[in-house]
């Protein structure tokens, strides 16, 4: 199928182009820059010249693909809100433009936080609080089930990890910039609250299993590692950085500082069994050790 995919020239996109590619299908990627143009069509996709901000192009690159794979989301966590608004615009798009045709429709989130346990797909996102508003979003896509989209959600952990040209560690990326800046590889707390994890090269095949497979309004999880303790994460941090390791005030990861001190692990179990996903790709702590952080 023709796969139309925001977010293609980012850590995750730069995965599932690939991927998608070896397995027979096409992408047309959308690109709001020459610099992200020449990225996606060096991967073997084709350039759509658009932005999340102008839903009119979401709208054009959805009507001329047989299905869409959304991972753009901003990460400007001074502006959290705006990102959040920018998302809930792209998920009208789409649906608009994707209703009553029964292609699918794969959109990025989060895997929530359940207090006492792992969080499963069968645990609602939350609506309210910090991430609430991605909730939400997540929400009105499973919800264009009922309006003949094929809608699915595939929730990320906190940290989707890689190494090369593209590399990234998510929340991890954060600690290690904090690392940088302060001179102490920091933790919250006691740093025993856990946090989940994928490499991106796995969390790229589960956005193709899920693309191709999905029953209307299905929920997956891309979990590798069900929780490293962040303590564990940023004494890896430590020790390629020739850093103390030390517990920090929250306040010194700004808006993530909250979320940072929650335990949030979760499992995969349901998605491994349904699309016989299984990671095999190096976890989070065997990335962070082999070091090459991005500048």
């Amino acid at each position: 199928m023709r796969v139309f995919v925001t977010g293609a020239s980012g850590l995750i996109g730069s995965a599932v182009v690939p991927e998608l590619i070896a397995a027979g299908h096409t992408v047309l990627a959308l690109a709001r820059s020459d610099a992200s143009a020449q990225a996606v069509t060096a991967a073997g996709a084709t350039a759509f010249r658009g932005d999340l901000a102008d839903p009119d192009s979401l709208r054009a690159g959805a009507g001329e693909a047989d299905g869409v794979i959304h991972l753009a989301f901003g990460h400007d966590f001074s502006n959290f809100a705006g990102s959040v608004a920018e998302e809930g615009l792209a998920v009208e798009a789409f649906g608009a433009a994707l209703k009553g045709s029964g292609k699918p429709l794969v959109i990025a989130s989060g895997t929530p936080a359940v207090a006492g346990r792992p969080s499963t797909e069968d645990d609602p996102a939350p609506t309210e609080g910090p991430a609430g508003g991605r909730g939400r979003n997540a929400r009105a896509v499973l919800d264009l089930a009922a309006q003949g989209v094929r809608s699915a959600v595939v929730r990320l952990p906190r940290s989707v990890h890689g190494r090369g040209e593209r590399t990234g560690f998510g929340f991890a990326s954060v600690l290690i910039q904090a690392a940088r800046r302060t001179g102490v590889s920091g933790y919250v707390g006691d740093g025993a609250q856990r946090w989940p994890a994928v490499h991106c090269q796995d969390a790229a095949r589960l956005f193709r299993l899920v693309l191709e497979e999905a029953a209307p309004g299905t929920v997956a999880h891309a979990v590798a590692d069900e929780g490293d303790p962040m303590r564990a994460i940023a004494e890896a941090i430590g020790r390629q950085l020739g850093l103390p390791t030390e517990a920090v005030p929250a306040e010194g990861f700004g808006f993530l500082g909250t979320i940072f001190g929650i335990d949030q692990p979760s499992t995969s179990t349901v998605t491994r069994e349904r699309f016989g996903w299984q990671p095999t790709g190096p976890s989070l702590l065997e990335d962070l050790a082999a070091g090459d952080y991005p500048a």
